[in-house]
């Protein structure tokens, strides 16, 4: 898709401040330093559009990205590494748990995995969390211009199995150095959006 607009549009923390409107929405979930807001910039063709940190954590709301007006990105904190209270944790947890849960226009949920490690545990119960929700997920995994292509597979392997990731659900091998697996991505998420 060619992105010819793209900008945040509200950082949310509950409901009643979520866009209003019907446009389909995609989530963006991952640990805190997988590489999330260059996956977004590369896929809407910004260079700092999402905020990119070398200090994990600095997402904590839901950041609504609104893309050529016919879709919303959603950006939520990361997990893992973020070094906040555990009641701050606790406190995102229940944020992400409820726009999931209860949001209408969200179709897929887009996870990000770094491909040069299997799965954390809190990528599995990520994943697990998501399909216990009937929620689609797109594996996206990050960070393949860092590995020889000859371990592509490998890799992919490994996430696959560690996720047991469901037949129905799809992996995309990204690069935001290269643009690896951008239009595939984009390919998948209109797929889901409708559009």
């Amino acid at each position: 898709m060619k992105v010819t607009s793209s900008e945040i549009v509200i950082s949310a923390v509950k409901p009643a401040q979520y866009p209003e409107g019907n446009l389909p929405e995609i989530a963006l979930a991952g640990r805190s330093n997988v590489g999330k807001s260059s996956f977004i910039n590369k896929m809407l063709g910004r260079k700092s559009l999402a905020r990119t940190s070398s200090k994990p954590g600095k997402t904590q709301t839901l950041n609504f990205f609104i893309i050529n007006e016919i879709l919303h990105f959603v950006d939520v904190p990361g997990y893992g590494y973020a070094k906040v209270s555990k009641k701050e944790r606790e406190a995102w947890g229940k944020m992400i748990e409820t726009y999931i849960t209860t949001r209408d226009q969200l179709r897929a949920v887009v996870l990000l995995i770094d491909v040069r490690h299997p799965p954390t545990k809190d990528d599995v119960l990520m994943y697990d969390f998501l399909k216990h929700y009937d929620i689609p997920t797109i594996i996206v995994a990050t960070k393949a211009d860092k590995i020889p292509k000859s371990k592509w597979q490998k890799h992919i392997k490994v996430i696959k199995d560690t996720l047991q990731l469901e037949a129905s659900d799809s992996l995309v091998l990204f690069s935001s150095e290269t643009g690896q697996g951008k239009n595939e991505a984009w390919r998948i998420i209109l797929d889901y959006s409708g559009k």
